[in-house]
């Protein structure tokens, strides 16, 4: 066992709960060569663009950006928001370690970089798996994304456990080291089996 065992998990969603390719909704839309084309784009930054969102931004006002700055690519955002359900599937194997954890009274919170926009109509009632959490703290309604400090804190009132009683789960590095230098345990997700094993290290009963 790795020190004291965790009070509470902080799952980002992500990609570890909720496996997200944009690529998918983009390519419903225009096709996947111009949804590659979109992706890899030298003049425009998605994963960029879209943080703004996930930071609190409204939706209509990236978009209106994008048609005014770069307009040969609005075609390609308009299919992605337009077919975004298509972009989410829930991530082999972690629905059933969070089911364990519930089952056993872990208290869990989610801490997502996500739109509150996209969110809630279409991932918080779609996936089971979400409401074995406690509480959700979504980046967009909070108006403040990981890796920035603030957010993990919000997590942590939300859990009710101070960040050192906490472990943090996410499939980015850069995410998970703003969470130790916080003062969290932190695990970097690369697929459930090895995220179970990394849990009962730590004497949680999964």
């Amino acid at each position: 066992m790795l020190g004291r065992t965790p009070a509470a998990v902080v799952f980002d969603l992500g990609n570890v709960l909720i496996d997200w390719q944009p690529a998918l909704a983009i390519a419903t839309g225009v096709g996947a060569v111009e949804a590659q084309r979109f992706l890899e784009a030298e003049d425009f930054d998605f994963m960029a663009w879209n943080h703004l969102q996930d930071s609190g931004r409204p939706w209509a006002d990236g978009v209106a950006e994008l048609r005014r700055t770069h307009p040969h690519w609005a075609a390609h955002a308009d299919a992605y928001l337009a077919h975004f359900p298509a972009s989410l599937s829930e991530v082999p194997g972690t629905a059933e370690v969070v089911r364990d954890l519930h089952a056993a009274g872990i208290p869990m919170v989610g801490l997502t970089n996500w739109s509150d926009e996209l969110y809630y109509p279409y991932a918080a009632e779609r996936f089971e798996v979400l409401r074995m959490l406690d509480d959700v703290v979504v980046s967009g309604e909070v108006k403040v994304a990981k890796p920035d400090p603030r957010a993990y804190l919000i997590a942590a009132e939300r859990s009710g456990h101070p960040v050192g009683r906490l472990l943090f789960v996410d499939d980015r590095q850069d995410n998970v080291d703003a969470a130790v230098a916080l003062g969290m345990d932190g695990v970097l997700f690369t697929d459930a089996a090895a995220l179970r094993v990394a849990l009962r290290e730590r004497g949680l009963p999964v």
